[in-house]
């Protein structure tokens, strides 16, 4: 299906006549796609939401096609190891996917009679999880005013922990992370990482056993309990209830063990 000249993956949720449902924009892992995660993206869709996934630029997943097949290559980004040398520049092409996607959404009839744009939840995996976390004022200059709540899954967030702009954050967040995921969970968790520096209502999960691919459709131990926090989060995130409850922390700390969860509301 293509939205604003994109291609995407759309998972509608059980029809019910004369309700909008709420929407949940992915954004896959750096050379992932927008199928990546299916046991995330068709659970979410099961469970009354509409979740739409646009192919970025580098998607490679085998049959992934970008774009609507005349748009530039992605960029060749600054290195990972230099977060420093990230900008509100450095990959705003998926920005301006998710953005290309609402903007048709709200303009296609069909589809604006069946979605409500005003309950947005953003979730995202790697590098799509710096793409979330930057529309929900990362960066300042991709900020989207609709968003209610993100999830940001093993999310690259120190390009925003260099520049200091995680407190503009404008929407609950749950971040997880994995104890075998090296390479990325240890920035979100040490002391004045992405969780301390975001401002409340936010969790954090950490998923004994959990690597960096655990949020793929790779085999994983784990995906139960991803699903499950994941679904959590969304009935105590506001406006997807009508009143935000801390009380997924106290229902769900015998569920951390062996994870861990932190929280701040």
């Amino acid at each position: 299906m293509t939205l604003g000249g994109r291609n995407v993956v759309v998972w509608a949720p059980p029809a019910t006549p004369g309700v909008r449902s709420p929407l949940v924009v992915f954004s896959h892992g750096y050379l992932g796609c927008a199928t990546q995660s299916r046991f995330l993206t068709q659970m979410l869709a099961s469970h009354g939401y509409w979740v739409v996934a646009p192919q970025h630029n580098d998607a490679t997943c085998r049959g992934a096609h970008s774009g609507s097949g005349h748009r530039a290559p992605a960029p060749r980004p600054p290195s990972f190891a230099k977060p420093e040398a990230w900008s509100d520049s450095t990959f705003v092409g998926r920005a301006e996917d998710i953005r290309a996607v609402l903007d048709a959404i709200a303009g296609d009839s069909a589809l604006a009679s069946q979605v409500d744009l005003d309950r947005l939840g953003l979730v995202g995996h790697s590098l799509g999880g710096y793409t979330v976390v930057g529309l929900a004022g990362g960066w300042a200059s991709w900020r989207l005013p609709k968003v209610r709540a993100v999830l940001a899954l093993s999310p690259y967030t120190e390009p925003f922990v260099k520049h200091n702009t995680l407190a503009q954050l404008s929407a609950p967040i749950m971040y997880q992370g994995g104890t075998l995921d090296w390479g990325i969970t240890p920035f979100v968790r040490r002391a004045n990482g992405a969780y301390d520096e975001s401002p409340s209502p936010k969790y954090f999960v950490d998923f004994a056993g959990a690597g960096h691919f655990a949020w793929t459709d790779f085999p994983s131990p784990v995906h139960d309990r991803i699903n499950e926090y994941a679904l959590a989060f969304r009935a105590n995130a506001s406006p997807f209830r009508e009143k935000r409850s801390d009380s997924l922390v106290a229902a769900r700390r015998s569920e951390a063990d062996p994870s861990s969860l932190r929280s701040s509301g």
